[in-house]
């Protein structure tokens, strides 16, 4: 089942959605605010937030920009009364993945979301898994303080794990993504992984990088769900 998050101030609205997207089979969790909206975008997994521009506590705008920030790759869908190609732009500029007009067909908004939840938004900069970082502009990343040296290669594999964290990823969708038509030999990703698992967990106390028996790859601490 797809979840959601709404951040919308009016009630009503934001009562007819949520019934509407469960009718469809959409989980749908509401925060009536910016700043409880920013709070449960940041403490839950959402496939999709759907985001009032004009709320009270945190704008939209601003709630959308520090979330990416923050790392959150949640694609963003902004709702408003405001049509001008400016305003769209600024949401586009503030890290939204999708724009859509008041009054809106919940059939299309229902489209849009379902649209949307098949990728990670590209939106973010910064990917995070509990202290390891990955900084998607510069090409860098950490473990707490501690920079890590990866191969391109380790690099790429290191985003797919973050981007899906906290949940596994097969070798078959790490291999596709990583190398598409050109796979490597059956070594190849295991020397990688390894190489990789090297530099995110040696002299760290909680290890990151694991691999489950029969299903792939995961970047999260062990036992987390």
């Amino acid at each position: 089942m797809l979840s959601v998050l709404l951040v919308e101030d009016d009630i009503d609205l934001a009562a007819t959605v949520v019934d509407y997207l469960e009718l469809e089979d959409i989980r749908c969790d509401h925060a009536a605010n910016g700043v409880a909206g920013l709070n449960l975008l940041t403490s839950h997994r959402y496939d999709v937030l759907i985001l009032d521009l004009n709320l009270p506590r945190l704008d939209g705008l601003s709630l959308c920009r520090q979330a990416r920030e923050l790392g959150v790759d949640v694609p963003v869908i902004m709702l408003t009364a405001r049509d001008t190609l400016e305003d769209k732009v600024s949401g586009f500029e503030h890290g939204a993945d999708d724009y859509l007009v008041k009054p809106f067909a919940l059939e299309e908004l229902t489209v849009r979301v379902k649209a949307l939840a098949k990728r990670r938004s590209g939106q973010v900069s910064l990917l995070q898994v509990e202290n390891l970082q990955l900084d998607l502009q510069s090409r860098a990343a950490k473990r707490g303080e501690r920079g890590l040296k990866l191969s391109p290669t380790g690099l790429k594999i290191l985003e797919v794990l973050m981007r899906a964290s906290p949940q596994p990823v097969s070798r078959e969708a790490l291999l596709e993504a990583v190398w598409g038509d050109e796979q490597p030999d059956s070594n190849n990703l295991k020397v990688h992984i390894f190489n990789l698992r090297k530099a995110i967990d040696t002299d760290a106390d909680i290890a990151l990088l694991h691999t489950l028996a029969g299903v792939g790859f995961v970047l999260r601490e062990q036992g987390t769900r």
